[in-house]
């Protein structure tokens, strides 16, 4: 997620967005506890399951489901104590902005940075399987990216947020501290974090989708249906979800950053990019929801469950009732 590039931060974020608070107080609510419910019941079942615990395409939407946690479990209720708190950051730190701060930016691209790489993955996993059929494979085509990912995501943020030296400004009377770290005004820090943790990954998962689809169509056409259709449809299923979200969500926030740092007018879409920022959030919402029901094991689970406690209810309802009639 970014905000600003560079000299568009006087134009993006000396304003609150215009949507009342109460109103952006329940919509964070309702959209954030149905969101962090679903991630921990796939954290349950995956670290539950060995099964889905050991499959290949499982270990990145697992690290999706936790970035998005603490998206969900640190950046919303931010954001609702600040409402609550007539509009101000408390406690009014620079410890509680530079954690704001780190959620926001670090986790959130962490986010498109790892279904970035899970577009890519499925190519793998997909058409070159026999890369991941030996423990050494596995290791170079699979564990390697991830890890090399991951320490990628958390040290450059961890370096750009708390450790670049260069004075940040607090605005405790704006959500997010003013989002306006100071590394984002370094000609260089500020254009490879909006490049490569903004942009690119948002312009991957939208291409490398699409390419995969084009690519499991015409494979299941010129094999006449011998690919293994039934295996792979849900790992296609699930990426091109989740790309689509990403597509609608993030990328016309990054597209409009974009066009400023290319020479558009700092007020034009000034408003809107408020707005996206906050649509933004939807895609972390969604995520766990997209992918609880492409686990179609543990989705089937619940639904059973859930249809038991109901039959379970009419029965105990209709017992009551006949002995209340017998009574009477």
């Amino acid at each position: 997620m970014t905000t600003n590039t560079n000299d568009s931060e006087d134009a993006f974020e000396s304003l609150e967005v215009s949507i009342p608070r109460p109103i952006r107080f329940w919509l964070f609510l309702l959209s954030d506890f149905p969101s962090i419910i679903c991630s921990f019941i796939l954290l349950i079942y995956f670290f539950k399951n060995q099964t889905a615990r050991q499959t290949l395409n499982n270990h990145v939407i697992i690290i999706l489901i936790i970035f998005g946690l603490g998206v969900e479990l640190i950046d919303v209720p931010s954001h609702l104590a600040y409402i609550i708190n007539s509009g101000i950051v408390k406690p009014s730190t620079p410890a509680t902005c530079l954690i704001w701060w780190f959620v926001t930016y670090g986790l959130y691209n962490g986010e498109q940075i790892f279904l970035a790489w899970a577009a890519i993955e499925r190519h793998i996993l997909i058409f070159n399987a026999q890369w991941t059929l030996t423990k050494r494979g596995q290791f170079y085509a699979h564990y390697l990216p991830l890890i090399i990912l991951l320490l990628y995501v958390l040290l450059f943020y961890i370096y750009a947020i708390f450790l670049f030296p260069c004075e940040n400004t607090y605005d405790y009377t704006l959500p997010v501290c003013n989002a306006s770290p100071c590394y984002q005004d370094d000609p260089i820090m500020g254009m490879w974090d909006f490049i490569v943790n903004n942009l690119l990954p948002g312009l991957l998962i939208a291409f490398v989708s699409i390419i995969l689809l084009v690519r499991v169509i015409r494979q299941k056409q010129r094999l006449k249906q011998q690919i293994q259709w039934h295996k792979y449809r849900r790992m296609t299923i699930q990426l091109l979800s989740m790309a689509i979200l990403g597509i609608i969500f993030i990328l016309p926030l990054n597209l409009l950053s974009l066009a400023h740092l290319c020479g558009l007018f700092e007020d034009i879409g000034a408003e809107e990019e408020q707005y996206l920022f906050y649509i933004a959030y939807i895609f972390t919402f969604l995520i766990p929801i997209v992918c609880l029901y492409s686990t179609p094991e543990l989705y089937k689970k619940i639904k059973m469950k859930l249809w038991c406690r109901r039959q379970h209810r009419i029965g105990v309802n209709t017992i009551n009732d006949r002995t209340n009639n017998t009574i009477r």
